[in-house]
């Protein structure tokens, strides 16, 4: 009886091994990459112009005379450019100078969004206008549309610009890149890499709570065994 259960044991304990096993090594190499790595490069702190010098905010139209039919529930002054802006209602910007309506941010005026808050003098690349991500985009979840500013940088730094409120809103890079990927293994959402609770992640979770488990119980069960052969 003894044999058999150590029978079934071992083949539970290999059987768990070999269908995690795969997933522990993903888990342990973006476990090392993670433990690591400055979590303030990976979200390019670097990168960010430490020193904002803004113009003066003097001489702001008050909100109340933006618009006549404009109901406002919110409202935000920021700078856009140096610029003072009203942000209202989190879909219009207004000039807080002269309140005329601001459009969306133009290419010319997101390249110049990006370099004021990027350090360094890196040149512009590429400039590209989007509208929608999917779940694997590294802009996913932001708010849209946006422009994404391409620097010609070895790291293939990109900085994210929304369109409508001209805030600069994230900066990726290769490192960052890299971080997202092995998220993705780690939390084993291959879906949107993004959902911590998944059910293919729980099911991993308890085998490999099982794997343990039978390991512990053949550990004792020959340890018990060579016991018993040794007093005899």
């Amino acid at each position: 009886m003894r044999k058999n259960n150590q029978f079934f044991a071992r083949k539970i304990h290999r059987f768990l091994g070999v269908f995690i096993g795969i997933q522990f090594i993903f888990w342990t190499i973006s476990g090392l990459y993670f433990s690591w790595t400055d979590i303030d490069e990976i979200h390019g702190d670097h990168f960010h112009e430490t020193h904002m010098m803004h113009q003066s905010a003097s001489d702001l139209i008050n909100p109340a005379d933006l618009d006549s039919t404009l109901e406002i529930s919110t409202l935000e002054l920021r700078f856009v450019r140096h610029q003072p802006y009203y942000w209202v209602n989190e879909e219009l910007l207004f000039d807080a100078k002269n309140g005329s309506l601001q459009n969306e941010i133009s290419e010319e005026e997101a390249k110049e969004i990006a370099q004021i808050y990027i350090k360094g003098d890196f040149g512009i690349r590429e400039a590209e206008y989007i509208t929608e991500t999917d779940s694997h985009h590294e802009f996913r979840g932001r708010p849209l549309p946006a422009w994404a500013i391409h620097f010609d940088h070895p790291e293939n730094l990109t900085a994210y610009i929304d369109a409508k409120s001209g805030s600069f809103e994230r900066v990726r890079h290769r490192s960052w890149r890299w971080f997202d990927f092995l998220w993705m293994f780690h939390t084993m959402d291959y879906a949107g890499r993004d959902d911590f609770n998944n059910l293919l992640l729980r099911v991993f979770s308890l085998a490999g709570l099982a794997a343990v488990a039978s390991g512990f119980t053949l550990f004792f069960m020959t340890t018990k065994k060579n016991r018993l052969s040794k007093t005899r």
